[in-house]
């Protein structure tokens, strides 16, 4: 076998990139099977069957992964409340791993002796693929177009890329004046590159493909209620149009129809990417910000004190660095994850929320089982709370911060200064 030569499983999108990684790797001597996975993006399937065939794909796979992508990517990061660096909710990231897990199995069926992506030599999801498929399937090959400088001396950008495409006749849905990637699956949509790699430039308005914008949102509030069980969403409730919604995909759904019509979920960011460089992306995840504002209330009313604390602390934050990161087939994975049934155990009940042009404000929220006590909290009644044991209380937690006060005002006696014993020059 020739260096160049063998079948190669790609992972396709229909986009410009993937269709012209395709064509190169014909080009290059390889036998060229595309794959996509249905996450829930809006796409015409058999369009882009149809065109990667044309390219030259010799077969197309299209795997459904979207309840599996719900069930064990979306929902577990809703019970650990994910979150990168407090704005961006994983979109993206979470759907690497059923991705790259759909496209091993189908690898491995189908005798290909490649698997290849169309992930940049800048981005964080070619860490995500690659770790992936070596986390599946340690002794897979990878062919990596962006890293490989036959390839990106020759393609220098996505202009070169239009251009090949257009001399090819490939079509894309980006052109010269809509230069900018998107990412879509049922969880949210990305943009990046193109105008909005200057982080000053505003998206235009015809970017934005899934949320309505807040000033063009309804003028007439909608109120929902969505039921938990153990930190999962089990029953969204929609009184206006006398719909329920049980199952955990319907539900997530629903939701994203409800958040797109009140503009709900729109963020643009520069994050950190893993590589190290600074990355601008937009994001629209409608039903993901709506769960997540309502997961997070409910916890107040239903989860302990130290608990919601570490779980804060630590599981919260290590999970979404695993999942940003690559690290989803790994074991640090299997022990945060682990760890998340337990802390979600009591939270059960349910909240009802209002949507209006861009807000998911919670209007209120009730658990059979929850934690809060309305006599003991009352400021009416004593409700069993003895307000004498205070005292007591307070004079323990005083007792360390009255020995720093003394020492720091004996320090003030011998010359220093009072700003620095009161503490207001920083």
């Amino acid at each position: 076998m020739s260096a160049k030569s063998g079948r190669v499983l790609l992972a396709y999108s229909g986009g410009l990139d993937t269709s012209c990684i395709l064509a190169w790797l014909i080009e290059q001597g390889y036998e060229v099977y595309a794959f996509m996975a249905d996450v829930g993006q809006e796409e015409d399937f058999k369009a882009a069957e149809e065109k990667a065939l044309k390219v030259g794909a010799k077969k197309f796979f299209l795997e459904d992964m979207r309840r599996e992508f719900v069930t064990e990517l979306i929902m577990p990061a809703v019970q650990a409340n994910c979150i990168y660096e407090n704005v961006y909710l994983l979109g993206t990231s979470l759907a690497r791993p059923v991705i790259a897990r759909g496209m091993i199995s189908v690898a491995a069926r189908e005798g290909c002796d490649y698997v290849s992506h169309g992930c940049t030599g800048k981005g964080n999801d070619q860490v995500r693929f690659e770790l992936a498929f070596y986390g599946l399937k340690p002794d897979i090959k990878v062919i990596t177009p962006w890293r490989l400088p036959e390839f990106y001396t020759r393609f220098a950008g996505r202009q070169a890329l239009l251009d090949f495409a257009e001399a090819s006749g490939i079509p894309v849905t980006q052109t010269k004046a809509k230069p900018w990637s998107t990412d879509e699956n049922l969880f949210h949509i990305s943009y990046e590159a193109g105008i909005l790699e200057d982080p000053d430039t505003t998206p235009p308005a015809d970017m934005w493909k899934l949320i309505t914008a807040p000033e063009d949102a309804p003028q007439t509030p909608e109120n929902i209620s969505i039921e938990f069980k153990a930190g999962l969403p089990i029953k969204l409730s929609v009184p206006d149009a006398k719909k329920e919604y049980t199952d955990p995909v319907d539900i997530f759904l629903a939701l994203n129809t409800l958040g797109r019509k009140h503009g709900i979920g729109r963020i643009d960011i520069v994050e950190n990417r893993f590589i190290g460089v600074k990355s601008r992306g937009c994001y629209e995840s409608p039903g993901a910000t709506i769960l997540r504002t309502a997961h997070v209330d409910l916890e107040g009313l239903t989860l302990d004190r130290n608990v919601r604390a570490l779980r804060d602390q630590f599981l919260t934050i290590e999970f979404s660095k695993i999942l940003y990161n690559g690290h989803f087939f790994t074991p640090e994975r299997e022990f945060i994850t682990s760890a998340i049934p337990a802390s979600q155990r009591t939270v059960n009940g349910v909240v009802r929320l209002k949507l209006y042009k861009g807000n998911t404000v919670v209007i209120g929220r009730h658990s059979p089982e929850g934690l809060y006590d309305e006599q003991e909290s009352s400021m009416d009644v004593l409700g069993g709370f003895e307000p004498t044991d205070t005292s007591g209380f307070i004079q323990i937690e005083s007792i360390r911060i009255k020995k720093w006060a003394q020492a720091n005002i004996r320090k003030g006696q011998a010359g220093v200064d009072a700003a620095d014993v009161y503490g207001t020059r920083l």
